[in-house]
């Protein structure tokens, strides 16, 4: 199915005011978005507008009751130019997984793409070309039905903004291994990427950095001793040569990095195993030897090497160099952008004359 997007261009691009060499971290953003209204059971009105805040009626029951969902992907440029999107459809997938969790409407794939491509070519320009950058793409949906009463909301928007993103992080992480708070246990929300699971996750996140680490490493919520995943990204472990992380048990996001990152280190000749994964395994595995290294997956922070994780009183150190972490980001970002054969079928190609 083909939708009719309208299209209304900015007047004037923003992008002379973009210092592609010093990018802040999500305070910049593209000249357009694209919006679609869910009313009376349907979605319609399909459009890309010049970026603008946007009405809100102050009973939204997105402010009220938290239905709102999002996806996080990247935009990047080949070599010939030509805008590339990793593994689109997956995100499209894993926002109507969301939405079934949260009580909300599924975006039909076909408009998630379609309307992702069509605002990708129009705002091509804002993808940075300096290596380890993209164009971060922010696809969400929220309620926007005017009404106080705890039930599902019958109207929604269908939003997709962009803002160009430098490297997350340039060196070796320390995590925090989080044994008060919690950021899922099981029957909730933790496999949706839903707003308020990283609301309850931002007091947390800031008490980790006042102890001068970077990222809280979360545990399960029953015994504080299973790892989960890390605060914006998957874990894996490397341990006697093999590689282990988490399984998907409810509390775990399904990212699309990680799931990349199981079939490239496959393909490498790693054996790769999901499954329950102890904080105290990987003290063990460091006090003997074993643990060789290990990073976190995901799309704002791409490969992300740890070099250690705090636990209460004591430090486990992790590792000083990441080399299979490292041979892992380079093969992904060069595939990403065109300069590394595509074996996998993952990138998506944007035809810049859509728009």
């Amino acid at each position: 199915m083909s939708y009719n997007i309208s299209i209304t261009p900015i007047e004037k691009s923003k992008i002379d005011q973009l210092d592609f060499n010093n990018i802040p971290l999500g305070m910049s953003f593209t000249d357009h978005m694209f919006i679609c209204d869910y009313e009376n059971g349907q979605w319609v009105n399909p459009r890309i507008e010049p970026l603008q805040p946007i009405p809100t009626h102050p009973a939204a029951m997105a402010l009220h009751y938290g239905q709102a969902i999002f996806e996080g992907m990247k935009a990047y440029k080949s070599p010939e130019g030509i805008p590339l999107l990793f593994r689109p459809e997956l995100n499209a997938e894993r926002l109507n997984k969301s939405a079934e969790r949260m009580g909300m409407p599924e975006v039909p794939k076909e408009l998630f793409l379609e309307g992702l491509k069509e605002l990708v070519a129009l705002d091509k320009a804002w993808i940075p070309p300096q290596q380890g950058s993209a164009l971060y793409l922010r696809p969400f949906m929220y309620a926007t039905e005017a009404f106080i009463g705890m039930r599902a909301a019958t109207s929604y928007k269908f939003v997709i903004m962009a803002s160009p993103a430098g490297p997350y992080f340039s060196k070796h992480i320390k995590l925090w291994a989080e044994k008060q708070y919690i950021r899922a246990a099981a029957g909730g929300t933790g496999e949706a990427k839903a707003a308020g699971n990283y609301a309850a996750a931002i007091r947390p996140t800031e008490l980790a950095k006042a102890k001068g680490y970077d990222q809280v490493l979360w545990l399960d919520a029953a015994e504080h001793k299973y790892i989960q995943e890390v605060g914006t990204m998957n874990i894996f472990f490397k341990i006697g040569g093999n590689f282990i992380t988490p399984e998907l048990d409810g509390s775990v996001l399904h990212g699309i990095t990680r799931l990349s990152v199981i079939e490239l280190l496959k393909s490498m000749g790693y054996k790769v195993t999901e499954r329950k994964i102890t904080i105290d395994e990987i003290r063990q595995a460091s006090q003997d030897g074993t643990l060789e290294e290990a990073f976190g997956t995901g799309t704002a922070v791409g490969i992300a090497y740890i070099k250690e994780i705090g636990l209460e009183n004591e430090t486990i150190h992790v590792s000083d160099e990441s080399p299979v972490a490292v041979k892992v980001n380079d093969t992904l970002n060069a595939i990403k952008i065109g300069k590394l054969e595509d074996k996998f079928s993952w990138m998506t190609k944007v035809e810049t004359e859509l728009a």
